[in-house]
């Protein structure tokens, strides 16, 4: 019953700034690490950022000084602040997240959200 629902997609002029929001609900013990992937069209999916539930983050080349990744773990919520927005960030994004439904699993289940799309305009 784990699903992941972002929001917070749109358009925005370059330059401009987006806030992306995950929420985590469903059957859940504990989420680790969680990430936002993002997709343009006729592209393969890759790595935007992602950040354990120890906060320790890592961010694609492309968007570090752009981009910050933040969790709130009792909300079980992700965000995605971006800012300095360029046309090349145009892309469908993806939240994903490692979730453990018990403690009896060692490692958790990988889950992807549906996606929000980000449209930047120049």
């Amino acid at each position: 019953q784990v699903q992941l629902v972002e929001s917070g997609g749109g358009l925005v002029q370059a330059g401009g700034s987006l806030r992306l929001s995950c929420a985590a609900s469903g059957n859940i013990y504990g989420i680790n690490t969680m990430g936002w992937y993002r997709q343009a069209p006729g592209k393969q999916r890759e790595l935007v950022a992602r950040i354990t539930s120890g906060g320790i983050t890592n961010y694609a080349d492309s968007v570090k000084g752009r981009f910050t990744i933040s969790r709130d773990n009792t909300k079980n919520t992700l965000y995605l602040q971006m800012n300095s927005l360029k046309p090349e960030d145009t892309a469908v994004y993806y939240c994903n997240a490692d979730i453990r439904r018990a403690p009896v699993e060692y490692y958790g289940m990988n889950y992807w959200g549906k996606g929000t799309l980000v449209t930047v305009s120049s």
